[in-house]
């Protein structure tokens, strides 16, 4: 696993951390039950503070992405499906929203927005 901090970015770096192992997660690139690097060594490898690093963990177990084994560490908790599916529905629902927006700078009517979906629907 790979974590790259972008200094310049304006996100914070806990967030940073936060983003990365849960994509990473998302992907099936850390399957469940996978350690990750204990808080102590992420912070060292990534040369930031040990404080940054726990609250980015504190932020994944919180979401249910990552669970703590008291003196053994942290590790990938299995996908919750029902879970991944709603924050995908919120992101399409934001892109919608989006859409929607610029169809009515654009004049477009629903059939026509419709038209598009199916278009790019079909090539998938």
């Amino acid at each position: 696993m790979h974590i790259f901090i972008d200094n310049k970015s304006g996100v914070p770096i806990y967030d940073q951390i936060y983003t990365q192992i849960k994509n990473h997660i998302i992907s099936g690139e850390l399957q469940a039950d996978t350690a990750l690097p204990s808080i102590r060594c992420l912070a060292k490898d990534l040369r930031i503070s040990v404080i940054t690093t726990k609250r980015a963990y504190d932020e994944l177990e919180k979401e249910g992405f990552i669970y703590t084994v008291a003196a053994k560490g942290c590790f990938v908790a299995p996908k919750n499906v029902e879970w991944l599916r709603e924050e995908s529905l919120k992101k399409i629902e934001a892109h919608i929203q989006e859409i929607a927006r610029l169809a009515a700078s654009c004049g477009l009517s629903r059939q026509e927005i419709a038209d598009m979906v199916s278009v790019y629907m079909e090539e998938l």
